[in-house]
């Protein structure tokens, strides 16, 4: 299952070990988008079809929670399931994300394991396989 992710944060390095982690933690057939905020996300969501947005919480312009809620009065993209990965612990802001429509939450630092498990929580299972095979073969399909 190939999937499109936005990620979004403030910093390029960061988006680039999220990316480094999704792909070893077994989504590596993915295309991956970037936006340095919230603003930026919003044009990215509107441009391309995508299926995840990873969020940072803290970045300027617009913060991840914004983002969230901008996303949520939009009937396309409030179907876009949202995964906030920030240092802001607190359980009050936990709740808060959750609260306006976040799929989930992983406090930075993070492992590949614990991103696997989220991914695999909202967008499913990925098997090994790049394409799923038809039992019957190509003979028995009928276009």
């Amino acid at each position: 299952m190939a999937v499109n992710i936005l990620i979004v944060d403030d910093s390029m390095p960061m988006r680039a070990v999220i990316i480094k982690t999704i792909r070893a933690s077994g989504y590596g057939a993915a295309t991956y988008f970037q936006a340095e905020n919230g603003q930026d996300a919003l044009v990215q969501l509107r441009d391309n079809w995508l299926d995840l947005v990873v969020t940072d919480y803290n970045m300027p312009d617009m913060n991840g929670l914004d983002l969230i809620k901008e996303m949520k009065k939009d009937d396309v993209l409030s179907a876009i399931p949202v995964i906030v990965v920030t240092t802001e612990g607190s359980q009050k802001k936990i709740e808060e994300f959750m609260e306006q429509g976040a799929a989930g939450y992983v406090k930075k630092p993070f492992t590949p394991e614990l991103i696997r498990k989220k991914l695999a929580e909202i967008l499913g299972e990925m098997s090994d396989d790049s394409e799923d095979e038809f039992e019957g073969g190509d003979d028995d399909l009928d276009f």
